[in-house]
This record gives structure tokens, C-alpha cells and sequence, in this order.
């Protein structure tokens, strides 16, 4: 095994420019999640894909990423996680260039599977890198906030810069951008970061790498489907599909002497305690933000532009946290950060709900403030503490594994609230007199707040429709009935994390005194 230094090194001139390469790379592959969008008009316009085809070319990169996470945050561990992510640095850049010169659907759908799969070496790779680079905690902390914050503006700049792009380029140029930084990550980062490995571990094993793919993706598709069309109950098949094999594959990986999940990770108390709040936190923000976004645009009335204007002091307050977080953790210890930031957020999500209930934009835009101070400290700490807690060796695959929660919180949040939310939404449309429509403008008025306002704007006419401040109203009940029961979860979740960070003994000393 790599000899691993003294907890208390301090780190060089040389390390903090490793952190720099390990954090352009994770602003990329953050980027790639966003960029899409933006572009996906002139896509439609060149390629002309069919629906199936559409949502593919939109959802393929994330399945991929959520799918091979583990698998590669493992084969780091086995293989040296520098190497990993050179390997996943070349693949990403070819795949790019194969993404933006694809003359077809079907090679795009293709090229961005690649790109995902080469994507799903950067996240685990690079944490833990940083995890094996910086030994002092404090150091550490800051490390860990710093290549967050490269995510945070990698979603932030990703719209823009594509934005950009699209307005003199073709839209591959969106997918172009990605070469020149890979192509300097593979110059660099041999003389700059050092490699870290088990020489212990064993080779991979495939059955293991299938299950967890067949446990995954079924599920991921299945939230995500949920999400985009309204809950049905043949979307829960991939779903029980996804965790029948999950029980498999848990099987599997207890037998083995060389898992590819060690599942003897799920035993230490910090550990398992911060990938709960890790992704309880997730799921709630996702969800409660994609109820912020639809809120601006179909309750208030902005337009898409000037709901993003609206947006930018949250983002601001997310992307300043990313940076400042390490401090939070520093000067309280992770474990009092951890605490504090779940009861902002749980102030946060309640002003959000009452905000939600009256309509009130600015209270919406106080609210998101709020969460995103208590959020992003509380996601970069138990993100320290589920790779800081893992042993050394295992460094690569806890990083996947936090990885791979956030993915799994993202879409069930979006997935759940979303139909949570519609149940509201319905429950008021239903005594709603719709007399006037015909059956088809009736089902998408009582269906969604957006078949609403598109059938109100379709029918013109100088005053809205009667129905259409109840559809508003009983989407403004779902919002904020949705960040009630946050409110409440995130609380309980408190004081669960409190006992068990109790029992886990955490030694704060280590970052007290800095």
C-alpha cells in the first residue's frame, strides 16, 4: 500500500497547484451536465432526432455518470487514481470531438454515453486525490470547498459560456471547449499530482461492475421519467427492477474478499451518517429549487431570462459558500457545521413555505438565500467526513460513493416532490369548474400548472381565465407543502446526525484550533 504521511503535513506550493488541475477538471465535467441545454434548439434544428430520440441525447451523460461512478471510483483505488484520471481525461476529450461532429442521433446519443462513462472517472478520482494530497484537516477542508466550488461554477457558467458559444459558433463548439482543457490536464498532471493506490486490492469484478449497473440506471430512469411525466405506475417497474438486482449485487459483495463496494464502510457511524445527510440534503434542494424555477416563470410570470436574473443572488450565495465553507468547518469542526447548517436550512425551507403560500417573490428569493447558506457547508463537510472517515486505500470508492448518493438524491428529490407537488395540484383542480374547455384543453389544465398557463395563452382573451388563479394557488400549496415536510426531515435528520456523530467520537481538535 502507498505509505500515506503524518495527518499533520502541511501542503506545498505543489499540491494547491494540483488542487487547481483537479478543480478545472471537475468544473468541466460539472459544465457537461448543463451546457446541453442551450443548444438543444440548433441540435433539433441539424439533427432532427424523433422524441426517443431527444431525450436520450438530453439524459445519456447523466445516466452514464450515475452508472459507473462506482465501478470507476473503485478501479482508482485498484489501478492508481492519477492514472484514472488521465485515462478518463483522454476518453472525455475523444468523446467530445466525437460529440461535436456527429452527423447523426444515433452518434450523439453514442458520443455522450462515452463522454459519461469518462466522466465518471473525474469525480471520485480527483476527491480523492485531494483526500491522499492534503493531510492536514484544516488544509483539507479548504481543499474540499475549493474543488466544490468548481462544481458550483461549472453548472453557473456551463448555460453561459454555451450561451456564448451558440451565438457565433456551431453548436458542437459547446462540446469543443472540453479539449484544449483536457489536453492540458494530461500535459500537467503527471508532473504535478502524485499517484496513490492499494497495492493490495485485487482486479475488478465484472459480475460486480453489471449488478451495480443493472442496480443503478434502472432507477435513475425510472425517477427520472417520473420527474419529466408526472407519477404512473409502470414507472415504478425499472424502479423494482433496479433494487431486486441491488439486493444481488449486496450479496455479491459480501462473499467477496475484494468487493467493489466495501460494505464494512456502512459500519462506521460518521461515515454512514454523513452520506444520510449528504444525500437527504440533496434530495430536498433539488427538489424544492426545481419548484423555485417553475414558481418564477409560470406563478410570478418572468420569462425564462428574467427568472435567471432573479436567481443570481442565490447562485451567488451558493457559489461565495463554496469557497468560504472550509472556514464553518475550521473554526465549529465538522460535526457543529454539520448541525448548524441542517437548521438554517431547516429556517430556510419554512420561510420557503410560507413564501410559496403567498406568493411572494421576494420571500422565495430570501428563502433560496437561506438554504444555500446552510446547504453548501453542510454538503462539502459530510462530504469531507465520508472520505475523510474511510480508510486511506478505500478513498476512491467512498468518493464514488458520496458521488453517486448526490446523484441518487438529485433525481429522487426532483422525482418525489415533483409528484407530491402534483398530488396538491390536483386535489384543487378537482372541484375547479373548467365548463368552456373541451376535453383535451380540460385534462392539461387539471394535469399540470403548465398545461394551464399554455391553454390560458392559446385561448387569448383581455383577463385570464377563472381557473387559472386556483391552478396557480394549487401549485403554490404543493410548493410549499413540499418544503414543510423538508422543513420537518431535515430537522429530525438533526437530531439523528447529532447521536450518531456522538457515538462516532469524531476528534475535532484537529480543526479546532485553526
Amino acid at each position: 500500500m502507498t505509505d500515506i504521511p503524518s495527518m499533520q503535513d502541511h501542503a506545498s506550493k505543489r499540491e494547491w497547484i494540483g488542487l487547481c488541475v483537479l478543480s478545472i477538471a471537475c468544473l468541466i465535467y460539472s459544465m457537461d451536465l448543463s451546457v446541453l441545454f442551450l443548444a438543444m434548439p440548433a441540435i433539433v434544428a441539424d439533427l432532427d432526432p424523433n422524441a426517443t430520440e431527444l431525450l436520450w441525447i438530453n439524459d445519456i451523460y447523466g445516466f452514464m455518470v450515475a452508472g459507473f461512478l462506482v465501478t470507476m471510483g473503485t478501479l482508482g483505488d485498484r489501478i492508481g487514481r492519477r492514472k484514472l484520471l488521465l485515462i478518463g481525461a483522454f476518453a472525455f476529450g475523444v468523446a467530445s470531438a466525437l460529440a461535436a461532429f456527429s452527423a447523426t442521433s444515433q452518434q450523439l446519443i453514442i458520443s455522450r454515453a462515452l463522454q459519461g462513462i469518462a466522466g465518471a472517472t473525474v469525480a471520485p478520482s480527483t476527491l480523492s486525490l485531494i483526500v491522499n494530497i492534503f493531510k492536514n484537516e484544516a488544509e483539507r477542508n479548504r481543499a474540499i470547498s475549493i474543488w466544490g466550488s468548481a462544481f458550483a461554477l461549472g453548472g453557473l457558467i456551463g448555460p453561459l459560456i454555451g450561451g456564448l458559444l451558440l451565438e457565433y459558433f456551431h453548436w458542437g463548439s459547446v462540446f469543443l471547449i472540453n479539449i484544449p482543457v483536457m489536453l492540458f490536464l494530461l500535459i500537467i498532471a503527471p508532473f504535478i499530482l502524485p499517484e496513490y493506490k492499494n497495492d493490495e486490492a485485487e482486479g475488478i469484478d465484472l459480475p460486480s461492475v453489471l449488478l451495480s449497473l443493472a442496480t443503478v440506471l434502472p432507477i435513475i430512469y425510472g425517477f427520472k421519467h417520473m420527474a419529466a411525466d408526472g407519477f404512473a405506475p409502470i414507472q415504478l417497474l425499472p424502479v423494482a427492477i433496479g433494487l431486486l438486482v441491488g439486493v444481488f449485487f449486496i450479496r455479491r459483495q459480501q462473499r467477496l474478499s475484494h468487493p467493489l463496494i466495501d460494505l464494512k464502510l456502512f459500519r462506521i457511524p460518521a461515515f454512514t451518517a454523513s452520506l444520510m445527510v449528504n444525500l437527504a440534503g440533496v434530495f430536498f434542494v433539488f427538489g424544492t429549487f426545481l419548484y423555485q424555477n417553475l414558481f418564477l416563470q409560470l406563478v410570478i410570470g418572468l420569462t425564462p431570462l428574467q427568472a435567471a436574473l432573479w436567481s443570481i443572488p442565490s447562485a451567488s450565495v451558493f457559489t461565495i459558500m463554496s469557497f468560504q465553507a472550509y472556514r464553518f468547518t475550521n473554526h465549529f469542526g465538522p460535526v457543529k457545521t454539520v448541525l448548524m447548517g441542517l437548521m438554517v436550512n431547516v429556517v430556510g425551507t419554512t420561510v420557503m413555505a410560507i413564501a410559496a403560500y403567498y406568493e411572494s417573490l421576494v420571500g422565495i428569493l430570501f428563502a433560496s438565500m437561506l438554504i444555500g447558506l446552510g446547504f453548501v457547508p453542510v454538503i462539502l463537510t459530510t462530504t469531507g467526513l465520508i472520505v475523510g472517515t474511510a480508510p486511506p486505500e478505500r478513498a476512491g470508492s467512498a468518493s464514488a460513493i458520496s458521488e453517486t448518493s448526490s446523484e441518487f438524491g438529485g433525481a429522487l428529490g426532483v422525482a418525489l416532490l415533483g409528484s407530491l407537488g402534483t398530488v396538491f395540484y390536483r386535489m384543487t383542480m378537482s372541484g375547479v369548474d373548467l365548463t368552456g374547455l373541451d376535453q383535451t384543453q380540460a385534462t392539461a389544465v387539471s394535469a399540470t400548472l403548465a398545461g394551464a398557463v399554455e391553454t390560458a395563452k392559446a385561448l387569448g382573451g383581455s383577463t385570464d381565465p377563472s381557473w387559472l388563479e386556483p391552478a396557480k394557488q394549487g401549485f403554490s400549496t404543493g410548493f410549499a407543502a413540499c418544503c414543510l415536510l423538508a422543513s420537518v426531515i431535515l430537522l429530525l435528520l438533526a437530531v439523528i446526525a447529532r447521536k450518531v456523530y456522538a457515538k462516532a467520537h469524531i476528534d475535532e481538535s484537529a480543526v479546532g484550533s485553526h
